[in-house]
């Protein structure tokens, strides 16, 4: 960055609306104007914002005269109170302003609406609170002084620029020369403070920035002084993976550098305006978003040292996008029909945003930021292009947009978000030549609600590589209330006993009975639920179902071999409190199951019409697939039409039907629609829709929502919400009381009671990359192989040495996929014959265990205390 030619440097502060609307928040502007003068040894511009909300009121004295007075009185009421709780004389301090606002009211420019007449009144907002601001602080005995932005801020004309965009979304020059600083310096405070959005148009008179345009003033502020940093203070901590208020465990970007800043801004985040980069990305100004709230968090630092981390960066949303969609046969091969085109966007003064093309077809989108997309604008565009071609207009579209770097190699791991949005209508898909982003388009009421789900999947994938923590921090769940308090795992005051375990033999997996009772009785305290089952399959050991039938859980299985270790395991076990839910099983097993007295669940129409002897006057629950799944990966998803499980919606009628024919009764109506589901309101809305279905049919007593429930694998997982989840069951559960509800959890009640100990076999490095080997492969645990599933691993033979070897952990299997995590942290020291932990193995470990390369099955152990 070039240092500044005018001696002392400058540090430049830019304050939004939210932080100058209120008395304590200009205390904070004063203090940390004078820290960052002290400090860097510095001089500090502020630059401010309209208090909350003014620009919009000037917005609407501007478009419409009808009741301009009255918006003009509550205008300056506002501001004269304001003024009042600073401690100031509102007839001292604004009367200049108010009649300056009070006279654009009646300027002879005012009944055409006249374009710099509308900048003259956009312009007030930032010049109230700027007068306001100094002259607090001033009392408050800072030496600052007060600048009109306009007589420094210069606007500047772009080729084909709209007239609209010429007065009130301007562009203004980002250099100056040495006279302009030097006089810039002459002021007489070390403190200044002037207007964010204002600039003065070429005639002389105002022009405004468009909105946001405070960051880009402040940026353009930082440029021109070659200052230190600018800094963006505003009401959230920084930059964020997603918007926070729509992802609540969207995560804090640290640092990032100016292409990637760029992108994030550009495609949907609030936080910061897209034309703020420009200027010191050109002058090599560093730039940093804070949170006038909360001064001590980092925010987010952006400059042109950030580390080249590949990965997805940022997941955004923009709404009221317009796609323009022109089709002709006779663009094939035509020349000059694409500039035929895009010359009539540049006659309505639009600027094209991403842009799609095939052989008959060109489709683009307008942005509703950069373009004036009127109704009116529009139909005049369309009339122009219809001369040419048939034209489309596709509005209101959300464009949602994956930014980050090298996109390209990241296709293979984005499978979970382009089968996402193969559940909606997508209008057009753009990759950005860059290879900094990749957007989709689609109808904006389908975008309600899909960024928390693509956020997960992206962070599930590993395609956003959240373990940096150089780019990520915490997530804003965290920063609102705090880490997760997560108890200590159980293994950790075990560490002696375990050892002991392994040094028997490894791979030896061992399971804690008293952590299976405690995730039980968390779900026997759950009130709104009658029946709990659990599902064996995720670990069918004895001593598990013996513990979880004593705290009076029911045993769900899936195949007659499970039925008849259930009855094998726990002797006298009543069969009414055992489920059987097969899923193409051979009619053998269902006339097994009857013999045995068990509750039977069908799940197919055939079935029911190819076996009537076996299904004849008997009692039955249905599995229904509701139409979508869910889950922490796609092989765990068990719903939808690409899911083998359920029978469809619409076949539920003929099922009930063929049913009665048969006279057997359906009692029980069930959906699970995958595994590894952390909102508490998934089962509320599959009870709704079960309990909907129930209505119809008439005979059922009994709803099963499934299982799923999430266990927090990661360090950053947050628990599952035990108390949210009851809440929403107690609540959905109020408006149909007649149904007993059902669950059967597997996952939830084992996985954190299990861990698979291995030995280290080998360290071996290879170009770079160190790897640590186990005894213990994919055919120990097949969940990483299988579903790139997260496991913690830790030495256990090492346990108070600090974690500081970047390695890949992989077994002895002779398979690529052989791999239990990559880039994991093991102490330096790590060599063969340490015992390694994997830890939350519990559930879907031994049970998926095989003999593959003809190793041995692991060991098994129980620890009762």
């Amino acid at each position: 960055m070039p240092a500044s030619p005018t001696g002392t440097p400058w540090v430049v502060l830019k304050f939004g609306g939210t932080s100058v609307s209120q008395r304590h928040r200009w205390d904070t502007i004063g203090r940390l104007a004078s820290k960052r003068a002290a400090d860097n040894d510095a001089r500090v511009l502020v630059v401010v914002s309209a208090l909350s909300g003014v620009t919009n009121e000037l917005t609407a004295i501007a478009a419409d005269d009808g009741d301009r007075v009255a918006r003009i009185d509550a205008l300056a009421t506002r501001h004269r109170e304001f003024a009042e709780q600073l401690g100031l004389d509102p007839d001292r301090v604004l009367a200049q302003r108010l009649a300056g606002l009070r006279g654009l009211a009646a300027d002879a420019r005012a009944s055409t609406q006249a374009l710099d007449w509308q900048a003259e009144v956009l312009a007030q907002g930032e010049l109230l609170s700027s007068t306001l601001g100094v002259a607090y602080l001033a009392a408050q005995g800072l030496d600052i002084g007060w600048l009109d932005a306009r007589d420094w801020l210069e606007a500047i004309e772009l080729p084909n620029q709209s007239a609209w965009g010429r007065r009130l979304s301007v562009s203004c020059r980002r250099e100056a020369d040495d006279d302009w600083r030097a006089r810039f310096a002459i002021q007489p405070t070390r403190l200044l403070l002037t207007q964010g959005f204002i600039a003065r148009h070429g005639d002389g008179g105002t022009a405004v920035l468009g909105r946001g345009g405070s960051d880009t003033s402040a940026a353009l502020f930082g440029g021109l002084l070659h200052a230190r940093c600018v800094e963006i203070w505003t009401d959230v901590p920084g930059m964020f993976t997603a918007n926070p208020r729509e992802v609540p465990d969207a995560r804090l970007l640290t640092h990032l550098d100016y292409a990637e800043a760029q992108e994030i801004a550009t495609t949907g985040a609030k936080v910061l305006h897209p034309r703020a980069l420009g200027p010191c990305r050109v002058s090599g100004v560093p730039m940093a978003i804070l949170d006038t709230e909360r001064p001590d968090l980092p925010g987010t630092r952006i400059d042109g040292e950030a580390s080249p981390v590949p990965g997805v960066k940022a997941i955004s949303r923009r709404n009221g996008v317009v796609l323009v969609s022109m089709e002709t046969v006779g663009m094939w091969q035509s020349v000059g029909f694409m500039a035929d085109i895009f010359e009539r966007f540049k006659r309505h003064g639009l600027s094209v945003d991403l842009i799609g093309t095939a052989e008959t077809n060109v489709t683009v989108s307008l942005d509703p930021s950069e373009n004036l997309v009127s109704t009116d604008v529009l139909a005049r565009l369309s009339e122009d292009l219809s001369q040419i071609c048939r034209v489309k207009v596709i509005a209101p579209c959300a464009a949602i947009t994956l930014v980050g770097r090298g996109m390209r190699s990241l296709l293979h791991k984005l499978s979970d978000v382009w089968a996402t949005f193969g559940q909606e209508r997508v209008h057009l898909i753009s990759q950005s030549s860059n290879d900094l982003n990749l957007t989709f388009v689609i109808d904006e009421a389908d975008a309600d609600g899909l960024l928390p789900e693509l956020h997960a999947e992206l962070i599930g994938s590993g395609a956003m590589p959240v373990a940096d923590g150089d780019v990520f921090g915490p997530s804003w769940r965290e920063i609102q209330h705090g880490r997760p308090q997560r108890a200590p795992a159980w293994w950790q005051g075990a560490r002696e006993r375990l050892l002991a375990l392994a040094a028997a033999g490894t791979p030896a997996y061992a399971y804690h009975l008293p952590t299976v009772r405690e995730r039980a009785r968390a779900l026997l305290a759950v009130a709104a639920v009658d029946r709990r089952f659990y599902a064996i399959k995720a670990n069918p050991h004895p001593a598990i179902l013996r513990a979880l039938a004593e705290e009076g859980f029911g045993l769900e299985c899936v195949s007659q071999g499970e039925l008849e270790h259930v009855f094998a395991a726990v002797p006298g076990i009543d069969p009414a409190r055992v489920l059987f839910t097969p899923s193409f099983a051979p009619r053998v097993e269902y006339e097994a199951a009857f013999a045995r007295g068990v509750t039977v669940t069908l799940d197919n129409l055939e079935a029911l019409s190819r076996w009537p002897e076996i299904f004849r006057g008997r009692d039955l629950w249905l599995r229904v697939d509701l139409g979508r799944g869910d889950g922490h990966h796609a092989k765990v998803v068990t719903g939808g039409t690409a899911s083998k499980f359920g029978l469809a919606l619409a076949s539920v009628d003929a099922f009930a039907q063929a049913a009665r024919a048969l006279e057997a009764r359906i009692t029980g109506i069930h959906a699970h629609l995958g595994s590894g589901i952390g909102q508490p309101r998934h089962w509320r809305e599959v009870y709704a829709e079960l309990a909907a279905i129930a209505d119809g049919i008439g005979t059922v007593d009994t709803i099963d929502i499934g299982g799923g429930l999430t266990i927090p694998y990661k360090p950053e997982d947050a628990p599952f919400d035990v108390a949210g989840w009851a809440e929403g069951l107690a609540e959905i559960k109020a408006a149909w009381p007649r149904y007993r509800l059902a669950i059967e959890p597997g996952r939830y009640l084992v996985a954190e009671a299990g861990v698979l100990l291995a030995h280290v076999t080998q360290v071996v490095e290879k170009q770079g990359v160190r790897r640590v080997g186990l005894d213990a492969g994919m055919n120990a645990l097949m969940r990483p192989a299988l579903y790139d599933a997260w496991h913690g691993i830790h030495n256990l033979s090492r346990h108070d040495a600090p974690a500081d070897m970047a390695c890949d952990v992989v077994g002895p299997i002779c398979e690529s996929s052989d791999v239990f995590g990559t880039g994991r942290r093991l102490p330096a020291a790590t060599a063969e014959g340490d015992v390694v932990l994997l830890a939350d193995a519990g559930a879907y470990g031994f049970a998926m265990a095989n003999t593959y390369n003809l190793r041995g099955l692991p060991q098994e152990d129980v620890l009762d205390d």
